[in-house]
């Protein structure tokens, strides 16, 4: 640790330097800067960079090294873990780097790395062009991407990681390095699934897809009527094609419109189905969900952009996620899935999702650290409420519906859906069989583990 001089000195030389914002304890500005999306995280960093540009994250990261910090680093803010957040080190906070330029002759696009899944899409709509995205549209696209990237789009365009055409990254030394697969190919195959460990993303490119048309049906249902519609949602998925997909869900009905009164504040499964295509088309496969007794339904083309919307999470919630990717969901494992939604924590802003995967996703590159790609089916119990004395039952339920899933689980998971499990997890994450080849990456652009404050692999 550097001498209070010298700290200080460092830290008035960076003020000065840097484009964008510098925070410290007690400046004002400081409190409303470190916080993240899940309330549950309460960190004080030592520094934070509000970089405007890659000279900024240049700047930051020598900044840290000089003075021994480690590093965290903010794009959306997203990790339930909290893994935008350190205490006592540097935070790089990306958020005010948000450009996305598309390329619509060469159906790519390149997105800065504070980016958001809503600045993406809006951007791409237009041309009538999107990529896999998050389910969420304030996710950021640098550590989803880098995570994997699972979304509505995945079943037809497979995952984001299968799009990414290249990363700008600035490593632990301060270094720029551009990783394609043909500069850095090895950098390049780390950061399919790798996430944060070898650098700051200050900018992704990607493949874009054709979309010019986009239809979802949502439809709600009584819990009791909740087995019939999973069952029936599942085996259209499994005889459709990859143009379809969605997911089922439980959740506490909300006080929207299209929600019947007697659902508000009650238990709802709804059924979410996506196509991409024509509303006319997706109703050939809707129509077995809409023959079952339902309370609302939603069915129409609605704009990808806005679908991406649909779920977003109000601010202020606390979170505790995890995921169990399976071998199926037959019968037997559906009806542990919905005996698992009637302990759910209702009224909360928890979720209960039994996601498809199949299609592009399976057909993608198996050599990536990506281990999940085969698993036919997810779960994904989602705890998000806003009273600290509900933490207890929101994360015991959790883990108990996680629990119940591990008989048809393959063992991988995708490791944005979840927090910090231990170094187990991590390894499930990313594959046993590529954990040596990552650690040796790890070892020659991050030595010292600076970059820690992620699903970490640790240097060989």
């Amino acid at each position: 640790m550097a001498s209070l001089s010298k700290a200080g000195a460092a830290l008035a030389a960076l003020r000065e330097d840097l484009a964008g914002d510098v925070f410290a304890p007690g400046d004002p500005g400081y409190d409303d800067a470190r916080v993240v999306f899940n309330t549950m995280i309460d960190r004080r960093p030592a520094v934070i960079a509000q970089c405007v540009d890659e000279d900024d994250v240049v700047r930051s990261v020598r900044f840290a090294r000089e003075l021994d910090l480690n590093i965290a680093v903010r794009g959306g803010g997203h990790s339930v873990a909290g893994m935008a957040l350190n205490d006592g080190g540097l935070v790089v906070d990306l958020r005010h780097m948000r450009a996305v330029t598309v390329h619509p002759a060469a159906e790519a696009v390149r997105v800065a790395g504070g980016a958001t899944m809503s600045d993406l899409d809006r951007a791409t709509q237009p041309y009538g062009l999107a990529t896999t995205g998050g389910r969420a549209s304030t996710t950021g696209v640098g550590g989803f991407v880098l995570g994997g990237g699972t979304g509505w789009l995945d079943r037809c365009c497979g995952l984001a990681v299968d799009n990414l055409l290249g990363v700008e990254l600035v490593t632990a030394d301060g270094s720029r390095v551009h990783a394609t697969a043909h500069d850095h190919p090895e950098l390049f195959w780390a950061l399919h699934g790798g996430g944060g460990n070898f650098g700051i993303a200050t900018a992704l490119t990607l493949k874009l897809h054709a979309l010019p048309e986009f239809a979802v049906a949502l439809l709600l249902y009584r819990p009791e009527f909740a087995p019939a519609a999973v069952r029936t949602f599942r085996d259209v998925i499994e005889s459709g094609p990859d143009e379809v997909g969605g997911g089922v869900l439980y959740f506490t009905g909300p006080p929207e419109e299209f929600v019947p009164p007697s659902l508000v504040g009650e238990l709802v499964c709804g059924a979410l189905m996506t196509y991409t295509g024509s509303e006319q088309d997706l109703r050939k496969y809707a129509d077995p969900l809409l023959a079952l007794e339902h309370e609302a339904e939603i069915v129409g083309a609605m704009p990808y952009a806005e679908v991406q919307r649909m779920i977003d999470d109000p601010p202020g919630m606390r979170h505790y996620w995890s995921a169990e990717y399976l071998t199926g969901a037959p019968d037997d494992y559906v009806a542990v899935f919905c005996t698992g939604a009637q302990g759910m924590p209702v009224p909360t802003g928890t979720q209960y999702v039994l996601l498809p995967q199949g299609g592009a996703i399976a057909a993608g590159p198996h050599d990536y650290p990506v281990p999940y790609r085969d698993a036919p089916w997810a779960v994904h119990p989602y705890g998000m409420w806003q009273d600290p004395a509900d933490d207890e039952r929101c994360i015991r339920w959790v883990r108990d519906v996680r629990a119940d899933a591990r008989p048809w689980s393959t063992g991988a998971v995708y490791l944005n859906f979840i927090g910090d499990e231990g170094p187990e997890r991590v390894i499930a994450g990313l594959g046993a069989e590529n954990q040596q080849r990552l650690q040796a990456l790890k070892r020659h652009y991050d030595p010292d583990n600076v970059f820690r404050f992620n699903h970490n692999i640790r240097p060989a």
